[in-house]
């Protein structure tokens, strides 16, 4: 009996902004990778790294942006990758944005867009993206969020 491996190698992290009307959510638009999709901050856990250290330093790197406050969504992204032939998992995080901050793109993005939940949901190119920006919009902006969630370290 074959097995199909499970993967867990990505950390995945949605920036968030409060301003005065709503709450937005920072989507990238792909240069390498997925080209030309909108997407979230992403990218590979290094070695001796944790996985919020992962999307921390990924944020940094893709938006030069720094976070007010760090959440694990708790959930994850599960796909299948036809290439790999494996189901990839991915942690999800939450980073709050001071609305003032300016976003720095690195060579991996071609532009950005602060847009809410509902756009955001029309711009990913995944179902998956879909059913995580609805579970953060559910648990980080219709509720506050868990104090449990909250990554002391930042």
């Amino acid at each position: 009996m074959a097995e199909i491996p499970i993967r867990s190698f990505i950390a995945s992290l949605f920036a968030i902004r409060r301003t005065q009307a709503r709450h937005e959510v920072l989507l990238l638009k792909r240069t390498q990778t997925l080209i030309g999709a909108w997407c979230q901050v992403a990218g590979s856990i290094e070695e001796g790294e944790t996985a919020w250290q992962t999307a921390l330093r990924e944020l940094d790197e893709e938006t030069g942006l720094q976070p007010e406050a760090l959440y694990s969504a708790d959930t994850s992204e599960q796909f299948y990758e036809a290439d790999r032939d494996a189901i990839t998992i991915a942690p999800v995080f939450v980073a709050f944005i001071d609305s003032a901050a300016t976003v720095s793109l690195n060579h991996e993005h071609s532009e950005y867009r602060w847009v809410s939940f509902e756009e955001a949901r029309e711009m990913v190119a995944f179902g998956g993206q879909r059913r995580v920006l609805s579970w953060i919009e559910d648990e980080f902006i219709k509720r506050p969020p868990s104090k449990h969630l909250l990554i002391e370290s930042v």
